[in-house]
């Protein structure tokens, strides 16, 4: 298959809270394209590029093991598979939980990158991995933190340590 960004017209942010009907019945995207196998291809796919990535792979700690799991359960819950993220670690905060890293514009192209190919991977309906991406692209967006507003590095908030 050829990889292909799915194109705006592709894109239904609407969707992304309806339910789908598969085989006649209804159920969320996580059932629809077949559940945990899915996104923990999904991921692993994903981390195998961070792995050698020069520009993400020194914001991860030495081992991605913890990582890949946190990221699978997320997708899981937010696509209504089990909710053992928001069990595990309360609500999932994405901008909270990425303070402390400077996630700029060169950080979050190398993670589209890497997340575009594993998206492109998956065996899933096109109306799935469209709705897919578009969640993972405007996640990735809205976590861009540097530089701060206005440029001066003294407007970031560190990370809630308490």
């Amino acid at each position: 298959m050829t990889a292909s960004r799915p194109s705006s017209a592709d894109r239904q942010p609407d969707r992304l809270q309806r339910p789908l009907v598969h085989d006649g019945r209804v159920s969320s995207l996580y059932d629809a394209v077949g559940g945990e196998p899915v996104f923990r291809q999904l991921v692993e796919d994903f981390y195998a590029g961070v792995a050698d990535d020069p520009v993400l792979r020194p914001l991860y700690e030495e081992d991605l093991e913890p990582a890949k799991v946190r990221l699978r359960m997320f997708l899981e819950q937010y696509w209504g598979g089990p909710t053992t993220y928001s069990d595990q670690r309360g609500h999932p905060r994405l901008r909270m939980r990425h303070v402390a890293w400077q996630v700029g514009i060169r950080e979050r192209d190398a993670w589209l990158s890497h997340m575009l190919a594993a998206v492109t991977r998956l065996d899933v309906p096109d109306d799935a991995r469209a709705a897919i991406w578009d969640h993972l692209e405007r996640a990735a967006h809205s976590l861009v933190n540097w530089p701060p507003p206005g440029g001066d590095p003294s407007t970031v908030a560190g990370p809630d340590l308490s």
